[in-house]
């Protein structure tokens, strides 16, 4: 088994509530107003905490909302992994998670979206989004998700609740960046159980 030389979770309490937890921060990639997180009430979390970080805010359609944790920077031998309660979002709904974020217009993306039915994994270079892989038809099922995402050198994998797969090789970044969650447009989203570790080489 790989030794983790850095690991980092989200930790919640009731002080947190109404407020971004310690060492998060918002931000967003496009115009206009959105990208509002905080933690709020959630008795279904899987954490058993109570508590969810959400995005609450209903944002234009094309914008991405982000927050980031900020104390660590993850290289690209790196796991993350987290869990999702799509709550409301007419244009858009779901969410996922992003690494080797290098600022709000330079990251990779997986997310996973029950609106459409699919899941999918894409590269943010200089604000503009490319789809890297797929999947569709994904058969809608309510409650919480979980999302994990496996970097090693330009060989990425994601995964949606250990069912689905994709696996793509890039190398737009290979800098240490930092990692969060994301959400598009008007997808209001809890999030609990988020970890991530970076790796020995």
């Amino acid at each position: 088994m790989e030794r983790a030389l850095l690991a980092f979770s989200l930790m919640l309490t009731q002080g947190d509530v109404g407020k971004l937890p310690a060492g998060w921060q918002a931000a967003q990639t496009g115009e206009g107003k959105g990208s509002v997180w905080k933690v709020v009430a959630d008795d279904t979390a899987p954490s058993k905490t109570g508590l969810a970080l959400a995005q609450t805010a209903s944002g234009p359609e094309g914008m991405f909302n982000l927050c980031v944790a900020t104390k660590n920077r993850f290289g690209p031998r790196l796991s993350v992994s987290v869990s999702l309660r799509p709550m409301e979002g007419e244009s858009d709904q779901g969410g996922g998670v992003v690494w080797l974020y290098q600022d709000a217009n330079n990251y990779y993306v997986t997310r996973y979206n029950p609106l459409e039915d699919n899941f999918r994994v894409y590269k943010v270079v200089a604000g503009k989004r490319t789809q890297l892989q797929t999947i569709e038809k994904i058969e809608k099922r309510a409650g919480w998700h979980t999302i994990g995402v496996s970097h090693a050198g330009n060989k990425i994998t994601c995964t949606l609740d250990n069912k689905h797969q994709l696996k793509v090789t890039d190398d737009t970044f290979s800098k240490p960046g930092l990692v969060g969650l994301w959400t598009k447009a008007d997808a209001r989203t809890h999030f609990d159980r988020f970890e991530a570790a970076q790796f020995e080489k």
